[in-house]
């Protein structure tokens, strides 16, 4: 029972640190008790199977965390209308178990290796763990430790050095550290170690803190210029509206809302995700004939020196079976045709540019691993709402540069704005504020929408780039450099949000740099592993001498 409550504090702690309910303080100690169940099960017990045990005690703590954070998932809704089950019990299952193997990983290694080295590849696994988990076809990063501080950026400041995962590996050390404490007073009851240890552990929360605190007060970037933003807001259901409705009365209702608050300079007009066209999507080898597009540029023949900057769903199709993107498929005998989730922007008498996600939502946007899994699953995934085919993608970012001004915009889409060393390229790119437009109303009035506007706060940081955030049914929001909220909209309201947005040049040590601790991570990981197997080597040896 005791191990149990151990594995059932962690999962509390754990939950109870999470945006934007939670207090992340507690995330300084949340996988203390889980390290305290596996040390005292592995040294303390005559269990048969305490690999068995660990891993399911583990499993039932990350299953918690998930259906807490996570559980909003459950507000998808599947083609009849009904909540999807499978739409949170599919991610919740497996991303616990994900977690539950890292920490077993741990057990085994700390088991052949001694605790001291477990922890430390503890550590490492987790880190190179969360790298994975942003890297790979069924990514899901929304419970990166790091990410637990978005409701606070006076603290974590100095992210703009080492970034969110910098955060990770600083949580992580933190537990580690409070675990040793503990373990070494239980095992000595030494005063002098315990004020010791105590010492560092509230100089390893502090200092970092402190520091973060001086530079949110002293923060004196200069921006080499200001632009006006309005961002659309139309609050389309996505499941009884925006998809129902016919292009040009989505597209009518979205100019008409644009040229109701049309007031001051504006110098973008920024839409969210998909706003156009609703039903079916865009060909991209006939944008300049595109009824659509002519429209947004009449509108803007309107309203001189402005650019319109929005989400589609767009199509490319292909006659040469020989030259084929891996996204594209056949329709007929002769033509295959690559869909994608795209930003658009608009310039009177220029060619319309784009730019296609670059991160797509596992099961959703692509069928993860298709050529293996397809054969398995059929359609499967369909039947869960999700896809059959995947999107395509673009490789790198692109900055979409203002020809009235010094804007250059990163047009990121949705589901990229929680990746930060993948933010970092559109700047690199050039880019001197970041556009986010998404449309996260899938899950209606739940978590969903605001952990994602919190996260958007990391990449503000991480970047010291202002944020203008399009959402189709909110919260759209201006996002300043520091990471605070300088103007939002409410959810379900159908309006837009006036922003006066600065631009920042300067590229921050992060951007530079990426996810330093994450490679410093990998490396140690590979260093501990080889180093377990050179000492099996030398202990054989050592035996067949004798």
């Amino acid at each position: 029972m005791k191990y149990i409550l151990l594995s059932l504090i962690s999962a509390v702690l754990l939950s109870l640190s999470w945006p934007t309910y939670g207090i992340p303080f507690f995330i300084f100690v949340a996988l203390v008790p889980l390290l305290m169940m596996e040390h005292e099960i592995s040294k303390f017990t005559k269990y048969k199977r305490k690999g068995w045990i660990i891993f399911g005690l583990s499993y039932l703590c990350f299953v918690i965390w998930n259906i807490v954070t996570t559980g909003w998932l459950y507000g998808a809704k599947n083609p009849d209308g009904s909540h999807s089950l499978m739409a949170v019990v599919f991610p919740v299952l497996v991303n616990s178990l994900l977690y539950s193997l890292v920490f077993q990983c741990y057990h085994w290694y700390k088991n052949a290796q001694g605790t001291y080295w477990g922890l430390a590849f503890f550590v490492a696994i987790w880190m190179s763990f969360e790298k994975f988990h942003l890297n790979w076809e069924f990514t899901w990063p929304w419970l990166n430790l790091g990410n637990a501080f978005a409701d606070y950026p006076r603290i974590i400041q100095w992210y703009d050095t080492l970034g969110a995962t910098g955060g990770s590996f600083w949580i992580l050390i933190i537990n580690v550290f409070i675990f040793y404490t503990i373990r070494t007073w239980e095992a000595g009851r030494k005063r002098n170690a315990l004020i010791r240890n105590s010492s560092i552990v509230a100089l390893l929360i502090i200092l970092p803190m402190m520091i973060s605190l001086i530079s949110y007060n002293n923060f004196n970037e200069k921006s080499v210029g200001e632009v006006g933003v309005l961002l659309l807001q139309p609050d389309l259901d996505p499941y009884a509206e925006k998809y129902a409705k016919d292009s040009i009365t989505i597209q009518n209702e979205l100019l008409t809302l644009a040229n109701q608050h049309s007031q001051g300079k504006i110098d973008y007009y920024i839409a969210p995700e998909t706003a156009l066209p609703g039903r079916g999507s865009i060909s991209e080898t006939a944008f300049e004939k595109s009824f659509l597009m002519n429209n947004v540029k009449s509108f803007l023949g309107k309203h001189p020196q402005s650019v319109f900057a929005t989400g589609i769903s767009s199509h490319r199709f292909y006659l040469d079976s020989n030259h084929l993107p891996k996204e594209a498929y056949q329709i007929n005998q002769e033509i295959w045709v690559e869909n994608y989730n795209s930003a658009v922007q608009i310039v009177p008498n220029q060619k319309v540019e784009v730019y296609h996600k670059g991160k797509l939502v596992p099961g959703v946007e692509i069928f993860p691993y298709m050529s293996v899994l397809k054969p398995l699953l059929g359609d499967a995934m369909l039947n869960l709402g999700g896809s059959v085919v995947s999107l395509g993608t673009d490789k790198e970012r692109v900055s979409f540069s203002n020809p009235y001004n010094k804007g250059k915009m990163a047009p990121i889409i949705c589901y990229e704005s929680i990746y930060g060393e993948f933010v970092t390229e559109y700047v690199k790119k050039g880019a001197n504020f970041l556009a986010i437009m998404t449309n996260d109303s899938w899950w209606g009035v739940s978590q969903g929408h605001q952990q994602l506007l919190s996260y958007a706060k990391l990449r503000a940081i991480e970047t010291r780039r202002e944020i203008a955030r399009a959402a189709n049914s909110g919260i759209s929001a201006h996002i300043d450099a520091r990471g605070d909220i300088v103007e939002d909209t409410i959810y379900g309201d159908k309006t837009a949000l006036y922003a006066k947005v600065k631009l920042y040049d300067t590229q921050t040590f992060y951007v530079k740099s990426g996810d330093l601790l994450t490679r410093f991570s990998i490396f140690a990981l590979g260093f501990l592993i080889a180093y377990f197997f050179i000492k099996r080597i030398q202990n054989r040896l050592d035996k067949n001498k004798k």
